[in-house]
């Protein structure tokens, strides 16, 4: 009985709340969205959830999503109340995030998506990466010296932006499995676009601290206005380009984008920037596709864990470290004890090491993913950590003949500035995907509304290494390595049970396998998993998350032989429970999401 009050006063607050956003944009409405159960943190800040009010979960019977800003999560759960399916909620949540979260995503990035079809008791996997040039070539991101170029050198222009991949990949799983009109699922965008939207805290600290933003005119007039200053928290921002573009779109279909006048005004934005102009050409946009590929599953003790096949490293490295994990008892280990924290790390010493060496564009380089994966394998890796002592850096294992010629690339800056939605409709149908532009605000090219990515930038600079060619070096029309992990976990009766993802770079893989972790193995709650203290080995350095209890643990883990660094690790992890009482939802509170549902 309780339980039914608390459920129906949440009800009442957020519809509420939602009427004063989109009938008022009043100050009211960001007293509103500061008191929904999930709390919202200064962005890109050391602040965590120990210093924060962590909120709690959201409960729904029915149906439920999750998504980086509240705009977004309620016109997607508006979508599934006229009864759309989690596809048809998923395009309009996104569509709304390019709009409101413009330096995470859009259609003028790509992403990665998996969707559950529980009719057909089906799982289906689409690739919307990212292409390269057809002009593109290993050495675009190499001084006259044969030296990589300093990271943002190479992000800021034209020359790392790639094919968008975003739209044919959303019009694809439309065509496969949506149910709405097509027309319909823009509308809410498109209307926000002309009457505007009230700046966040989130965007408001991104858009002052980035350096960047003010090379570009177009840029400029967006984010800064005539004032040259950024725009304040609260500010009612509209993008009328936006709308024509998603206008258009919406009307005309997806093939509006990548042929005709947007095309053409993409590719000269492309082409004559300055500095550093790209070489993206109007072929290249025509001759986009998204892939359907075929997801990638292993087993996880009682359950069975699904990701992303390659280009994205997210599905493969968090299946090697939940498998390198399998061997050890680590239910009886305290979540953010030091034997965890140190069995986590040197699992992901091995995972990673593997990533730099294999993963790549499996069109382009032949991957051995289900020898990666196979437990036998795992095992023995995993028989190398030592439960008192670290390795050091950890090197790949040896595949078959897979381990001739190849060189490991080294690790660089990857973007953090991207998103994640989590949703499971009335059928219960789940989705689960991750889109980015890379790093914040992408390019800082801005075209018809939308920015543009700088995915390429996620190749590997270095074509070459001692004379042995890296797996994930730039070649034409070739999709650069993710790390984006899009993920759902099943029961023994293969039932889907949890779905969730995250932002956050590379260190992606480290949030969304920990979260596993924590509630299969620690039998947490999914809101208790996500608000844990992070810590990530991306082989190097242990990363703690500065500013939570987990730095306590520094001393000990360097008697055990690592190499400490603390700094935020500001995930964005978005995730559904379900179980037999109906969803629980979960929004990280390091970040502005929220998870709504009815």
């Amino acid at each position: 009985m309780l339980i039914t009050q608390e459920l129906t006063l949440r009800r009442i607050h957020r519809w509420l709340c939602a009427a004063l956003i989109f009938l008022t944009f009043s100050t009211w409405a960001t007293y509103c969205l500061g008191n929904e159960e999930f709390s919202r943190s200064e962005p890109e800040s050391p602040h965590s959830p120990d210093q924060q009010n962590k909120g709690n979960s959201s409960h729904s019977e029915n149906y439920m999503v999750t998504a980086a800003n509240p705009y977004a999560a309620m016109a997607g759960r508006e979508v599934l109340r006229r009864g759309g399916n989690a596809v048809d909620a998923a395009i309009t949540t996104q569509l709304v995030l390019n709009l409101v979260e413009p330096q995470s995503s859009g259609i003028g990035g790509g992403g990665f998506l998996l969707f559950y079809d529980r009719q057909n008791n089906e799982l289906y996997a689409y690739d919307g990466r990212e292409t390269a040039p057809a002009a593109a070539d290993q050495n675009m991101f190499l001084d006259e010296q044969g030296f990589p170029v300093p990271f943002f050198q190479a992000a800021v222009g034209g020359l790392a932006v790639g094919v968008p991949g975003l739209l044919r990949m959303l019009e694809l799983v439309y065509e496969d499995h949506g149910h709405l009109p097509w027309k319909d699922l823009f509308q809410p965008a498109i209307k926000m676009a002309d009457e505007g939207f009230l700046v966040s805290p989130r965007l408001n600290h991104l858009i002052t601290r980035d350096q960047h933003l003010k090379t570009f005119p177009a840029t400029q007039r967006y984010f800064h206005g005539t004032s040259n200053q950024p725009h304040p928290i609260g500010f009612r921002l509209r993008n009328p380009e936006l709308s024509s573009t998603l206008r258009s779109i919406a009307n005309n279909g997806v093939s509006e984008f990548y042929h005709g006048p947007i095309a053409k005004k993409i590719v000269n934005t492309v082409r004559e920037s300055f500095p550093n102009p790209g070489r993206l050409s109007l072929s290249d946009l025509a001759m986009y596709q998204a892939i359907r590929r075929i997801p990638l599953c292993a087993p996880y003790r009682t359950w069975r864990v699904c990701g992303m096949p390659p280009p994205t490293s997210g599905g493969v490295t968090t299946l090697q470290i939940l498998g390198l994990l399998e061997p050890f008892d680590i239910t009886k280990l305290p979540p953010n004890s030091l034997e965890a924290v140190h069995l986590f790390a040197e699992a992901s010493k091995l995972a990673f090491a593997d990533r730099a060496h294999y993963l790549a564009d499996p069109d382009f380089v032949d991957i051995p993913v289900t020898e990666l994966i196979d437990q036998r394998y795992l095992r023995n890796r995993a028989a190398t950590i030592n439960h008192k002592q670290s390795m050091g850096p950890a090197k790949p294992g040896f595949v078959g003949s897979q381990n001739k010629g190849a060189a490991s690339s080294t690790l660089k800056r990857e973007g953090e500035s991207t998103s994640h939605i989590t949703i499971v409709d009335q059928k219960g149908n789940v989705l689960t995907m991750t889109t980015s532009i890379e790093n914040a605000f992408g390019s800082r090219l801005m075209v018809s509304g939308f920015l543009l990515n700088n995915q390429l930038t996620d190749f590997a600079f270095l074509p070459n290494i001692d004379g042995r060619t890296v797996a994930n070096r730039v070649e034409p029309r070739k999709r650069p390595r993710s790390s984006m992990a899009p993920t759902m976990v099943f029961d023994k009766f293969n039932r889907p049970i949890i779905a969730l993802g995250s932002p956050g770079g590379s260190t992606i893989i480290a949030y969304v396998a920990k979260t596993i972790v924590a509630v299969l193995d620690w039998k947490l709650g999914i809101q208790e998993a996500i608000n844990l203290p992070h810590y990530a080995n991306l082989n190097g350095p242990l990363i703690l998350e500065q500013g939570t209890a987990i730095t306590a643990l520094e001393p000990g883990l360097n008697k055990l032989g690592h190499t400490v660094i603390l700094r935020p690790l500001n995930s964005g992890i978005h995730a559904i429970l379900i179980d037999d009482n109906g969803l629980i939802g979960g929004a990280d509170p390091r970040r502005e999401g929220i998870a709504l549902g009815d």
